[in-house]
């Protein structure tokens, strides 16, 4: 199995990269080289306790550093995405800290913060189809994709725990679902899971019983787990009685969706397929450890809100901020200079050492 160190480090390739913001370095409504002032916090969504995590740690790690905050919440409305980021920019923000509901749709409201000579960090999803986005910080999207699928091929006892073929010929019946078409992300976790499990599925090792193979078909708009599980309930009215023995799924809310499907279509809690997810949520951590759930990925949130918020500090202070990647994020107008960081798989046998020994969960959050 795949595993990094919790935490997450910075990957070793291109550590010593830098990027350029162009004229916006050290910029914000005017006074350069000046830390303090106020930063727009613009998050996606209130509905998964990942995105609550992250508003909260930018926010906290911000206002240590004296900052003040202004923290938002769309609840993936994009209109009022936009007008929260343009009310940030109308009352003064000195930075914009963004993670996008749709990473298409702010290419209006982005050059009126340019203008404003507001710089701009694309927090954890890349803002496309704009030039004024200076940074970006996020996890290594594709590796999570190949983690994904290398847990569920550990599950499925087609690879060992140190990641070495067992032999196992299978064929393993899974099905595959991809996240929002809207989320340049969504794309990385695919091409990242289905480059590893293309070869067993060229050979037979696994099947997908319903054929939908293809990311449009995989898709689930706005990462909803009702969407998720109404795409699995489908599903096995199509197959019909063929039983599945894994499914990759790339969120934790959607195994959760997916796992509702799966027992409302008449699997027990102790023959459900291996199921994946992402975001190591707590009500997935309690059903991996009741033996439904099989895996998630754990993305250190504290580290990713600690890495924007150096580079809104960096960026204040008149330093250019350190990436270690310049060549992967094309969001159609420009590269944008990212910083990536590293994930971990998390299953029954590892979350006490990963999440609670810390110090991300307590034992009690998970009881």
């Amino acid at each position: 199995m795949l595993k990094a160190v919790a935490g997450a480090g910075v990957l070793a390739l291109g550590i010593g990269l830098a990027g350029c913001a162009g004229d916006r370095t050290g910029a914000g409504s005017g006074d350069s080289q000046e830390a303090g002032g106020t930063i727009g916090v613009a998050m996606p969504t209130q509905q998964s306790e990942r995105w609550i995590a992250d508003g909260n740690n930018v926010k906290s790690q911000l206002e240590e550093l004296g900052y003040q905050v202004d923290l938002q919440y769309a609840n993936d409305d994009i209109p009022t995405q936009v007008s929260q980021i343009e009310n940030m920019i109308t009352t003064g923000a000195k930075a914009l800290i963004i993670a996008s509901i749709d990473g298409t749709t702010l290419t209006d409201v982005l050059q009126q913060a340019k203008d404003a000579n507001i710089p701009v960090i694309a927090y954890d999803r890349l803002i496309n189809g704009t030039e004024n986005v200076d940074y970006y910080t996020t996890f290594d999207n594709y590796k999570v994709g190949v983690q994904q699928a290398t847990s569920l091929l550990t599950g499925l006892g087609v690879l060992d725990a140190s990641g070495k073929e067992t032999g196992a010929a299978g064929p393993f019946n899974v099905e595959l679902f991809a996240g929002s078409p809207d989320d340049n992300n969504a794309t990385f976790f695919w091409k990242g899971a289905i480059d590893t499990l293309q070869p067993y599925l060229d050979k037979g090792t696994l099947v997908v019983p319903s054929g939908q193979t293809e990311f449009g078909q995989a898709a689930i708009l706005r990462w909803l787990p009702e969407t998720a599980q109404k795409r699995m309930e489908n599903i096995l009215t199509v197959i019909g009685g063929t039983k599945l023995n894994g499914v990759l799924s790339p969120y934790d809310g959607l195994s959760i969706g997916i796992i509702s499907a799966l027992t409302s279509g008449g699997y027990s809690a102790s023959d459900l397929p291996v199921i994946t997810g992402q975001d190591a949520e707590v009500g997935s951590i309690k059903s991996i450890i009741a033996g439904e759930q099989y895996s998630t990925i754990f993305k250190d949130t504290r580290e990713l809100a600690k890495q924007a918020v150096t580079m809104v500090d960096d960026i204040r202070k008149g330093t250019e901020p350190e990436v270690n990647d310049t060549e992967t994020y094309d969001n159609g107008e420009k590269v944008v200079p990212s910083y990536l960081l590293e994930s971990t798989i998390v299953t029954k046998d590892n979350y006490k050492e990963i999440l609670v020994d810390s110090g991300y969960y307590s034992e009690s959050d998970l009881g």
